[in-house]
């Protein structure tokens, strides 16, 4: 037997936490019956249904996405605008994905997208640090002084960030840009384009060339994708444990 939140998210329905928002709002039911407590246990013989449509299992399916600038890091967007999901519409791709994460929108780079709700809800916790590299172009040339914060940490919103590895790249002839590298394992909203405002150099363009040791090695255009290898998948969900 397995948590009924569980059973949801493996059925690509919706991540864990999600699921769990599905049964308290009284929108599942076992067996005919509305469940709207968490830690109910079903057995797979059990009728599960999630707004009267009855759960059916599905494979998990995991991608590797280089997203374009100007496309949304969601499923669906309230403005009608571009989706990272639409991109695999587009290419007939018709399993229910969505994204690990999400990166801005005229970030781009690595991103995930899968029907592994589980999976999904792990990476995503602070406490597995996954790493994420970027690459940003910033205005100005960022001093050794200025790295050495970032790797200590700076303050951005009243919370002081966590220590992340930073590293000049390349500076411009001019000298009025510089390329950063920065390696990450938070997740906060606009976090690189803040840590790197904080330190006097904001971000011109934002660029993510890895995620949880998967890079863009073979996806070398803006909007093309590929299905992760097995060795790739067992990877990750080895981070996420």
């Amino acid at each position: 037997m397995e948590r009924l939140q569980k059973v949801i998210a493996h059925a690509g329905v919706a991540s864990r936490r999600a699921a769990e928002k599905l049964i308290l709002a009284g929108r599942v039911t076992v067996n005919g019956a509305v469940v709207t407590e968490l830690g109910v246990k079903v057995k797979a013989s059990d009728q599960v249904e999630v707004d009267g449509q009855p759960l059916h299992h599905v494979a998990p399916v995991y991608y590797l996405l280089n997203k374009p600038r100007g496309v949304i890091s969601s499923a669906k967007d309230e403005k009608g605008r571009k989706t990272v999901v639409d991109l695999f519409r587009e290419d007939g791709v018709e399993e229910r994905i969505y994204p690990i994460g999400r990166l801005d929108y005229d970030t781009t780079g690595a991103l995930i997208l899968t029907n592994d709700g589980e999976l999904t809800n792990r990476l995503m916790h602070p406490r597995f640090a996954v790493d994420k590299v970027y690459v940003a172009k910033v205005k100005g040339v960022i001093t050794n002084d200025q790295l050495k914060q970032l790797r200590q940490g700076v303050v951005v919103e009243g919370h002081k960030t966590a220590p992340a590895k930073a590293k000049l790249m390349s500076t411009s002839p001019d000298r009025k840009h510089c390329l950063v590298k920065l390696t990450i394992h938070e997740g906060h909203y606009h976090q690189v384009k803040n840590m790197l405002k904080a330190v006097g150099h904001p971000v011109v363009k934002l660029h993510r060339e890895e995620y949880a040791g998967l890079t863009l090695a073979g996806l070398p255009s803006a909007g093309q994708w590929r299905k992760l290898t097995p060795k790739e998948v067992k990877v990750l969900q080895k981070l996420g444990k």
